[in-house]
């Protein structure tokens, strides 16, 4: 398959479009850094990182037995018709379960956010921007129309904040919630966002979402995305929960779980 060239405001950025753009999970793509970008100074002289990408050569794995059962009659001679009835029961019901799990938890009615909690937190994050140097950054906080702590950081090369796929931003976040929750009665609930990150990542993840259901549509092969966190899982549960032809369900243990795509079989 041919190289194709993407251009984004970060390395990372660029190489999510080459997964949205390909169909691809990140284990699945090969690509080539032309230019890692530059932040500039104060966004002069700023460059986009550039990459050539494509999809791995890889040779497709065998199919599995329920995959047989309907397309490779060679295959199901290899098992007792029994043992072949018992596979597919079993499977199907390990997918009724799975969708059944599927829907997220209600979350716990939120406390009202006191003013000294939101003092506790906005110098929480000033002293752990100071530990990095990073004075500059303006903290707004709101309390947003779900009753939760909004707390917004403006200032420069921000994408130190942000970390790879948003890693850092979300231990920030994780930090800033229990000193929120150490501060008052009731659960408080603490968002943390930086140039409109969370709206970008959030369409990103909708795309890929979108784009990994029309391949699992097409090969009618399951799909395994990346690891990702609980909020950016249920991102991808969400976008295709309207979707008749797909089901999602969660695998594997923290900080490694990620969402599988699965064709609905009729």
């Amino acid at each position: 398959m041919e190289y194709i060239t993407v251009s984004a405001k970060t390395l990372d950025d660029a190489i999510t479009e080459a997964l949205i753009q390909l169909g691809v999970t990140s284990d699945q793509l090969e690509y080539e850094v032309i230019e890692k970008g530059s932040a500039g100074f104060l966004g002069i002289g700023m460059k986009q990182a550039v990459i050539k990408a494509r999809r791995k050569v890889v040779e497709e794995p065998e199919a599995e037995i329920v995959e047989d059962v309907k397309s490779e009659p060679a295959v199901m001679k290899k098992e007792e018709p029994k043992t072949v009835k018992k596979e597919i029961a079993k499977k199907e019901t390990i997918k009724k379960e799975t969708v059944k799990k599927e829907p997220a938890k209600k979350e716990a009615d939120l406390a009202k956010v006191e003013s000294q909690t939101i003092e506790a937190c906005e110098k929480f994050i000033y002293d752990v921007l100071k530990a990095m140097d990073m004075t500059d950054v303006k903290v707004t906080s709101v309390v947003d129309e779900e009753g939760a702590l909004s707390i917004d950081m403006e200032g420069s090369n921000m994408g130190i904040l942000i970390g790879k796929r948003g890693q850092t931003l979300d231990s920030l976040q994780y930090l800033t919630n229990r000193v929120a929750n150490k501060m008052q009665e009731g659960y408080v609930r603490v968002k943390l966002d930086t140039e409109d990150y969370r709206r970008r990542r959030k369409e990103t993840l909708e795309n890929l979402a979108k784009n990994i259901a029309s391949k699992v549509k097409r090969t009618r092969r399951t799909v395994s995305l990346e690891p990702m966190n609980p909020y950016e899982r249920r991102i991808i549960h969400s976008a295709l929960q309207g979707d008749p032809a797909v089901s999602t369900h969660s695998e594997g243990e923290e900080p490694y779980r990620r969402v599988v795509v699965t064709l609905v079989r009729k």
